[in-house]
Protein backbone atom coordinates (compact mmCIF):
# COMPACT_ATOMS: atom_id res chain seq x y z
CA UNK A 1 0.00 0.00 0.00
CA UNK A 2 1.55 3.71 -1.16
CA UNK A 3 1.52 6.40 1.15
CA UNK A 4 -1.13 7.79 -0.65
CA UNK A 5 -3.41 4.77 0.07
CA UNK A 6 -2.45 5.04 3.69
CA UNK A 7 -2.94 8.53 4.44
CA UNK A 8 -6.72 8.17 3.03
CA UNK A 9 -6.90 4.87 4.71
CA UNK A 10 -6.10 6.69 8.14
CA UNK A 11 -8.14 9.79 7.51
CA UNK A 12 -11.00 7.54 6.58
CA UNK A 13 -10.51 5.86 10.11
CA UNK A 14 -10.95 9.29 11.69
CA UNK A 15 -13.67 9.92 10.02
CA UNK A 16 -15.44 6.98 11.04
CA UNK A 17 -14.62 7.74 14.74
CA UNK A 18 -17.30 10.39 14.78
CA UNK A 19 -20.96 9.37 15.18
CA UNK A 20 -22.82 8.34 12.29
CA UNK A 21 -25.85 10.31 13.10
CA UNK A 22 -24.43 13.76 12.04
CA UNK A 23 -23.47 12.78 9.14
CA UNK A 24 -19.63 13.37 9.01
CA UNK A 25 -18.12 13.46 5.70
CA UNK A 26 -16.84 9.87 3.98
CA UNK A 27 -13.27 10.14 2.25
CA UNK A 28 -15.09 10.65 -0.92
CA UNK A 29 -17.28 13.26 -0.21
CA UNK A 30 -14.40 15.05 1.23
CA UNK A 31 -12.19 14.54 -1.60
CA UNK A 32 -15.17 16.31 -3.65
CA UNK A 33 -15.61 18.90 -1.48
CA UNK A 34 -11.78 20.06 -0.92
CA UNK A 35 -11.55 19.97 -4.79
CA UNK A 36 -15.02 22.43 -5.29
CA UNK A 37 -13.53 24.68 -2.41
CA UNK A 38 -10.27 24.57 -4.24
CA UNK A 39 -12.41 25.06 -7.69
CA UNK A 40 -13.80 28.16 -6.27
CA UNK A 41 -13.24 31.67 -8.25
CA UNK A 42 -12.99 33.41 -4.82
CA UNK A 43 -10.44 32.01 -2.39
CA UNK A 44 -12.24 30.27 0.93
CA UNK A 45 -10.22 29.85 3.61
CA UNK A 46 -10.36 26.86 6.02
CA UNK A 47 -12.02 28.42 8.81
CA UNK A 48 -15.35 28.42 6.72
CA UNK A 49 -15.47 25.15 5.36
CA UNK A 50 -13.77 23.03 7.54
CA UNK A 51 -16.62 23.03 10.09
CA UNK A 52 -18.98 21.10 7.60
CA UNK A 53 -16.40 17.97 7.46
CA UNK A 54 -17.41 17.16 10.68
CA UNK A 55 -21.15 16.67 10.08
CA UNK A 56 -24.78 18.82 9.42
CA UNK A 57 -24.43 20.26 12.98
CA UNK A 58 -20.86 21.73 12.51
CA UNK A 59 -19.45 20.93 15.61
CA UNK A 60 -17.34 17.42 15.72
CA UNK A 61 -17.75 14.80 18.91
CA UNK A 62 -14.32 13.50 18.50
CA UNK A 63 -13.76 11.25 21.49
CA UNK A 64 -10.60 13.44 23.16
CA UNK A 65 -9.15 16.54 21.94
CA UNK A 66 -5.93 14.45 20.54
CA UNK A 67 -8.11 12.68 18.51
CA UNK A 68 -9.85 15.89 17.50
CA UNK A 69 -6.51 17.77 16.60
CA UNK A 70 -5.48 14.70 14.46
CA UNK A 71 -8.66 14.87 12.35
CA UNK A 72 -8.20 18.27 11.66
CA UNK A 73 -4.44 17.98 10.67
CA UNK A 74 -5.49 14.75 8.58
CA UNK A 75 -8.39 16.99 6.79
CA UNK A 76 -5.85 20.42 6.22
CA UNK A 77 -3.47 17.73 4.90
CA UNK A 78 -5.77 16.16 2.02
CA UNK A 79 -7.11 19.65 0.97
CA UNK A 80 -2.83 20.45 1.10
CA UNK A 81 -2.37 17.47 -0.94
CA UNK A 82 -5.38 17.88 -3.64
CA UNK A 83 -4.00 21.71 -3.92
CA UNK A 84 -0.73 20.69 -4.91
CA UNK A 85 -2.07 18.48 -7.69
CA UNK A 86 -4.04 21.22 -8.91
CA UNK A 87 -1.28 23.49 -9.09
CA UNK A 88 1.10 21.33 -10.87
CA UNK A 89 -1.02 20.41 -13.96
CA UNK A 90 -5.02 21.56 -12.86
CA UNK A 91 -6.20 17.62 -13.14
CA UNK A 92 -8.39 16.10 -10.77
CA UNK A 93 -8.17 12.34 -9.66
CA UNK A 94 -11.39 11.85 -7.90
CA UNK A 95 -11.05 9.27 -5.24
CA UNK A 96 -14.03 7.61 -5.64
CA UNK A 97 -15.64 4.43 -3.35
CA UNK A 98 -16.54 1.29 -4.57
CA UNK A 99 -19.39 -0.70 -3.56
CA UNK A 100 -18.34 -3.57 -1.54
CA UNK A 101 -20.96 -6.01 -2.81
CA UNK A 102 -20.95 -5.25 -6.37
CA UNK A 103 -17.34 -3.53 -6.84
CA UNK A 104 -19.28 -1.00 -8.79
CA UNK A 105 -17.76 2.21 -8.52
CA UNK A 106 -19.62 4.79 -6.65
CA UNK A 107 -19.24 8.41 -7.95
CA UNK A 108 -21.84 10.24 -6.58
CA UNK A 109 -20.51 11.18 -3.01
CA UNK A 110 -17.96 12.88 -4.93
CA UNK A 111 -19.96 15.08 -6.73
CA UNK A 112 -22.20 15.13 -3.88
CA UNK A 113 -19.01 17.19 -1.77
CA UNK A 114 -18.42 19.31 -4.67
CA UNK A 115 -21.19 20.48 -5.41
CA UNK A 116 -21.15 21.07 -1.32
CA UNK A 117 -18.29 23.28 -1.49
CA UNK A 118 -20.31 25.56 -4.34
CA UNK A 119 -22.71 26.45 -1.88
CA UNK A 120 -20.12 27.88 -0.10
CA UNK A 121 -19.70 30.73 -2.60
CA UNK A 122 -22.71 30.67 -4.32
CA UNK A 123 -22.44 34.44 -5.73
CA UNK A 124 -18.97 33.71 -6.92
CA UNK A 125 -20.57 30.88 -8.84
CA UNK A 126 -23.49 32.81 -10.41
CA UNK A 127 -20.93 35.38 -11.56
CA UNK A 128 -18.60 32.76 -13.28
CA UNK A 129 -21.71 30.69 -15.32
CA UNK A 130 -22.59 34.55 -15.94
CA UNK A 131 -19.58 35.10 -17.83
CA UNK A 132 -19.19 31.46 -18.97
CA UNK A 133 -18.13 30.30 -22.56
CA UNK A 134 -20.51 27.63 -24.06
CA UNK A 135 -18.64 24.84 -22.95
CA UNK A 136 -17.96 25.79 -19.33
CA UNK A 137 -21.39 26.16 -19.26
CA UNK A 138 -22.35 22.66 -20.45
CA UNK A 139 -19.65 21.25 -18.37
CA UNK A 140 -21.55 22.84 -15.53
CA UNK A 141 -24.79 21.53 -16.57
CA UNK A 142 -23.54 18.03 -16.80
CA UNK A 143 -22.32 18.05 -13.61
CA UNK A 144 -25.50 19.76 -12.07
CA UNK A 145 -27.25 16.19 -14.09
CA UNK A 146 -24.85 14.24 -11.96
CA UNK A 147 -26.25 15.72 -8.54
CA UNK A 148 -29.73 14.98 -9.68
CA UNK A 149 -29.02 11.77 -10.83
CA UNK A 150 -27.01 11.27 -7.23
CA UNK A 151 -30.22 12.89 -5.18
CA UNK A 152 -32.70 10.88 -7.55
CA UNK A 153 -34.23 14.05 -9.06
CA UNK A 154 -33.08 13.67 -12.38
CA UNK A 155 -35.62 14.13 -15.39
CA UNK A 156 -34.05 11.84 -17.92
CA UNK A 157 -34.94 7.80 -18.69
CA UNK A 158 -34.04 4.82 -16.73
CA UNK A 159 -32.00 3.57 -19.71
CA UNK A 160 -30.27 7.40 -19.59
CA UNK A 161 -29.46 7.24 -16.41
CA UNK A 162 -27.98 4.25 -16.26
CA UNK A 163 -25.62 5.00 -19.50
CA UNK A 164 -24.59 8.02 -17.30
CA UNK A 165 -24.30 6.15 -14.03
CA UNK A 166 -22.06 3.81 -15.78
CA UNK A 167 -19.83 6.79 -18.10
CA UNK A 168 -19.58 9.19 -15.13
CA UNK A 169 -15.90 7.66 -13.46
CA UNK A 170 -14.72 8.78 -16.33
CA UNK A 171 -16.09 11.41 -17.47
CA UNK A 172 -15.96 13.39 -14.31
CA UNK A 173 -12.14 14.39 -14.10
CA UNK A 174 -12.49 15.79 -17.44
CA UNK A 175 -15.35 17.88 -16.55
CA UNK A 176 -14.19 19.43 -13.65
CA UNK A 177 -10.99 20.21 -15.31
CA UNK A 178 -12.92 22.51 -17.94
CA UNK A 179 -14.41 24.14 -15.15
CA UNK A 180 -10.75 24.87 -13.39
CA UNK A 181 -9.68 26.18 -16.59
CA UNK A 182 -12.47 29.12 -16.07
CA UNK A 183 -13.24 29.78 -12.52
CA UNK A 184 -9.16 28.81 -11.31
CA UNK A 185 -7.98 30.81 -14.95
CA UNK A 186 -4.98 32.71 -12.78
CA UNK A 187 -3.89 28.84 -12.12
CA UNK A 188 -4.10 27.78 -15.72
CA UNK A 189 -2.28 31.01 -16.96
CA UNK A 190 0.33 30.10 -14.82
CA UNK A 191 0.90 26.45 -15.23
CA UNK A 192 0.55 26.79 -18.44
CA UNK A 193 -2.51 23.86 -18.34
CA UNK A 194 -3.98 21.99 -21.41
CA UNK A 195 -7.39 22.36 -21.77
CA UNK A 196 -8.67 18.93 -22.06
CA UNK A 197 -10.48 18.04 -25.02
CA UNK A 198 -8.71 21.53 -26.24
CA UNK A 199 -8.36 21.45 -30.42
CA UNK A 200 -4.80 20.78 -30.08
CA UNK A 201 -5.55 17.07 -28.39
CA UNK A 202 -8.74 16.28 -30.27
CA UNK A 203 -7.06 17.30 -34.38
CA UNK A 204 -9.01 15.98 -36.95
CA UNK A 205 -11.93 15.37 -34.45
CA UNK A 206 -14.62 18.65 -36.04
CA UNK A 207 -17.06 20.59 -33.35
CA UNK A 208 -15.86 18.17 -30.16
CA UNK A 209 -16.63 20.82 -28.08
CA UNK A 210 -19.96 22.08 -29.95
CA UNK A 211 -22.96 21.15 -28.44
CA UNK A 212 -24.36 17.57 -29.33
CA UNK A 213 -26.90 17.32 -32.02
CA UNK A 214 -28.62 14.54 -30.04
CA UNK A 215 -30.39 17.66 -28.45
CA UNK A 216 -28.84 16.23 -25.05
CA UNK A 217 -27.46 19.95 -24.03
CA UNK A 218 -24.02 18.71 -23.03
CA UNK A 219 -20.74 19.12 -25.46
CA UNK A 220 -20.68 16.68 -28.39
CA UNK A 221 -17.41 14.85 -26.23
CA UNK A 222 -19.50 14.73 -23.19
CA UNK A 223 -22.25 12.72 -25.16
CA UNK A 224 -22.26 11.32 -28.07
CA UNK A 225 -18.41 11.84 -28.60
CA UNK A 226 -18.48 8.93 -25.89
CA UNK A 227 -19.70 6.46 -27.49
Amino acid sequence: MGQHDQRLDHLDHLMKALLAEIKPMTVSVLDGFVTGVLACPEMIQPQHWLSQVWGTTGVSNFKDRTTAEEAVMAAIAHYGFVREELMRSLTVKPVFGRDPSTGKTLWQPWVDGFTRAMSLSPDSWTDLLDKADEETWNNMAFLMALQDIATGQSTLSGPEVEETDSEAPRLIPDCVAIILHRSRSDLAEAIGATLPGSAAQNAGSEAHNDPCACGSGYVYKLCCGHH
